[in-house]
């Protein structure tokens, strides 16, 4: 067009005509995106939620209208220098590997498993994780310096009575899930309990998926002063993890989306087990827990 315009001397109109090209085409002039507003958002994102990549963080903007193209997200993610520093993972034996069963629905089975961390102080604590392993919501957790198997099943009990028990429970070969406070619990509530192989944690691969995120997320983020400050912290993580993060095995909904998208019934639950579990009913902040 340009050659046939300014060699030969021709009219726009003749030169299109020639080539076979709109006017339309030829006239036309992009708009200059304005990314002003999904930058600040993008920034303020990535400034609350510090281990967020950019497929997660994009899935946040679209929800807020702010993008529709991850190329996009991706391009201002880059150029604003906003990407997660990671550590080199230690090069491993190539191996098939076996994708872990995902139950067809929600409370068919959960899985828990222990956690430890520091306090200021240097006092030890544990959490212990619940996970919904069809939809990946985490009904609770209990933190404290001890966490008896007679403490395990009284939390239970309390999950039952905010939204139910699963038909079963997988955990690992530690003594809490084998104490008889356990079993006696299992046998009262008709509840199963399937024990993993010792050694093997990747049969218990999604509350292991769970502990990753949480101490990425959560527990190498904080300084804790106090088990009170910990139980708070994590009880914020959590309510976060439940009704915010995008969850990419869900196809980036929150686990609460989900829930509500798979299976209304869980409606009137979730209301109520979305709440900082973790932080009622226990001691302020002391060393010695009842068992």
């Amino acid at each position: 067009m340009g050659f046939l315009m300014t060699e030969r001397g021709f009219s726009e109109r003749r030169a299109c005509r020639i080539v076979g090209l709109a006017r339309s085409v030829q006239q036309y002039q992009p708009l200059p995106k304005d990314d002003e507003a999904a930058i600040k958002r993008m920034k303020e994102l990535a400034s609350e939620n510090r281990r967020y990549g950019y497929l997660r963080l994009h899935a946040m903007l679209r929800r807020e209208g702010l993008v529709m193209n991850h190329k996009r997200t991706y391009r201002l993610y880059t150029e604003h220098g906003l990407q997660v520093r990671t550590k080199k993972r230690r090069k491993l034996p190539r191996r098939d590997r076996v994708a872990p069963q995902v139950p067809e629905r929600p409370m068919q089975r959960w899985s828990l498993d222990f956690v430890s961390d520091q306090l200021a102080d240097c006092r030890r604590f544990r959490v212990l994780n619940v996970v919904d392993d069809h939809s990946r919501f985490c009904p609770g957790q209990i933190v404290d310096v001890s966490i008896p198997g007679a403490r395990v099943a009284r939390f239970l009990d309390d999950l039952a009575l905010r939204m139910g028990l699963p038909e079963e429970i997988i955990l690992d070969n530690g003594p809490e899930g084998t104490s008889k406070a356990m079993f006696d619990w299992s046998e009262r509530t008709g509840v199963r309990l399937r024990f993993i192989e010792p050694g093997k944690p990747v049969q218990n691969a999604f509350v292991e998926s769970f502990n990753g995120k949480f101490r990425d997320e959560c527990l190498n983020l904080h300084w804790f002063r106090s088990l009170h400050h910990a139980r708070e912290e994590i009880g914020r993580w959590r309510s976060h993890y439940n009704t915010k993060r995008p969850h990419s095995a869900l196809g980036y909904l929150t686990p609460t989306e989900f829930l509500i998208k798979t299976t209304a019934p869980a409606l009137e639950t979730l209301a109520v087990s979305t709440l900082p579990l973790n932080t009622q009913n226990q001691p302020e902040d002391s060393g010695s827990t009842r068992p």
